[in-house]
C-alpha cells in the first residue's frame, strides 16, 4: 500500500485529493493546524508547517512515498520542507499556480500574445532566490509588494528551493483557477458572477480583456495525485486546453439566469475576477505526454455555473430571494 503525506488538504479541491487517495488505496496521513477534522479513515497530525521544529516532532519516524504540499507559499517554507522531508521521501509535489507567469508581477516573466505559456517561461531552477526578504513578516512584505506580486513571487521562490540541489525528486503542479464545487468554492469568485448578474448589477471589465486558463476542481486534486505517484520532474501547467474571457464567461452566467449580462469598462484595479489586461494562458502539452487528460472547459463549465447561479441570491429590504434554476 501506497503511503502519502498531503499538507493542507482541509478544503475545497485539497479535501477531495484526501479523499481521492483514500479511495484508490492509499494510506494517507494529513497534515495541517486542525482548522478542520479529515475524512474518515485518514491520520491527521496537527502542526504548523511553518515551524520546522513542531512538523519534526509531529511527524515522529513517518516516512512516505510521497509528499504532496497544498500549502508551499514561500521560499521560507520550502525550506523548511527540503530540511524537514529529505530523509523521509523520495517523492515531494508542491501546489503551485498560473500566477508565476503573470508578466504583472515580476519583469523576469516574456509572455507573447497568442502564444500559450509552456513551463520553461519560469525556470525555477534558475529562479533567484531572496532569502532577505521578510518573508515571515506579513506586514513588512506587503509594504514591498501589492499582494499579486508577493502571491506569485512566493511561489516562484518556493518552487526555486525546491529545484535548486533538491534532496528528492520533485515536481510543481501549476494550477490554472479552479472552478466547480458549488458551495465548497471558497475562492466565490464564481459566485461574484453570478450575484451580480442576478441582481442586475454591471460586471466590470477590462477594455480588452484577455483570455485566461481554468480547470475543474476534481481534475486538479487528480493531476496532483497522478503527480505524487509520476517520476516526472518540474513544473506541470494543469488547465483544460481551452480559453475564456471575463466578457464569456459573464455571458454563460447570463444565459443560464436567461437575463443579459450588462458590463462597465475599467482600467483600474477594481475588476471582476478573472478580468485581465494581459496575456497567460497555459499550455498543457507536458501534462498530456505524462499521460494526463483534462477534459475542455465545455465538457465541465456548464455545470459549474449552475451550481454558483442555483446559490445566487439578491437582497431586497429584509428579503432573500434564490435567483436561477437549481443545478
Amino acid at each position: 500500500m501506497r503511503n502519502v503525506c498531503v499538507i493542507g488538504g482541509s478544503r475545497y479541491f485539497g479535501r477531495h485529493l484526501v479523499t481521492l487517495l483514500r479511495d484508490s488505496g492509499t494510506r494517507v496521513t494529513l497534515v495541517n493546524r486542525g482548522s478542520a477534522a479529515p475524512p474518515p479513515g485518514v491520520e491527521h497530525l496537527l502542526a504548523d508547517r511553518s515551524d520546522e521544529t513542531a512538523l519534526t516532532v509531529a511527524l515522529g519516524g513517518r516516512t512516505f512515498d510521497a509528499v504532496i504540499d497544498q500549502v508551499l507559499y514561500t521560499p521560507v517554507q520550502a525550506a523548511v520542507a527540503r530540511t524537514v522531508f529529505a530523509d523521509r521521501t523520495n517523492r515531494y509535489v508542491m501546489t503551485s499556480t498560473m500566477e508565476v507567469y503573470d508578466p504583472a508581477t515580476s519583469p523576469l516573466v516574456r509572455t507573447t500574445p497568442g502564444v500559450p505559456v509552456a513551463e520553461e517561461a519560469v525556470d525555477p531552477s534558475r529562479w533567484p532566490v531572496d532569502p532577505a526578504l521578510p518573508w515571515q513578516d506579513p506586514e513588512a512584505l506587503a509594504r514591498r509588494f501589492d499582494e499579486a506580486t508577493r502571491y506569485a513571487e512566493g511561489k516562484r521562490q518556493a518552487e526555486a528551493v525546491l529545484a535548486q540541489d533538491p534532496p528528492f525528486s520533485w515536481a510543481s503542479v501549476r494550477s490554472a483557477h479552479v472552478l466547480g464545487g458549488g458551495a465548497r468554492d471558497f475562492t466565490g469568485r464564481l459566485a461574484h458572477y453570478a450575484e451580480r448578474i442576478a441582481a442586475g448589477r454591471p460586471v466590470a471589465v477590462h477594455a480588452s480583456p484577455q483570455p485566461t486558463s481554468f480547470v475543474h476542481h476534481e481534475e486538479i486534486a487528480a493531476a496532483l495525485a497522478h503527480a505524487a505517484g509520476s517520476d516526472a520532474v518540474g513544473a506541470v501547467n494543469a488547465s483544460s486546453g481551452d480559453t475564456l474571457d471575463a466578457v464569456a464567461l459573464a455571458e454563460l452566467v447570463a444565459d443560464r439566469l436567461g437575463i443579459t449580462a450588462r458590463f462597465v469598462v475599467t482600467e483600474g484595479t477594481d475588476v471582476s475576477p478573472f478580468s485581465f489586461d494581459r496575456w497567460y494562458p497555459m499550455d498543457n502539452r507536458r501534462a498530456t505526454a505524462l499521460g494526463f487528460r483534462f477534459s475542455r472547459p465545455a465538457d465541465w463549465l456548464p455545470a459549474a455555473v449552475a451550481e454558483a447561479v442555483s446559490g445566487a441570491v439578491t437582497e431586497a429590504g429584509s428579503t432573500t430571494t434564490i435567483v436561477g434554476k437549481a443545478a
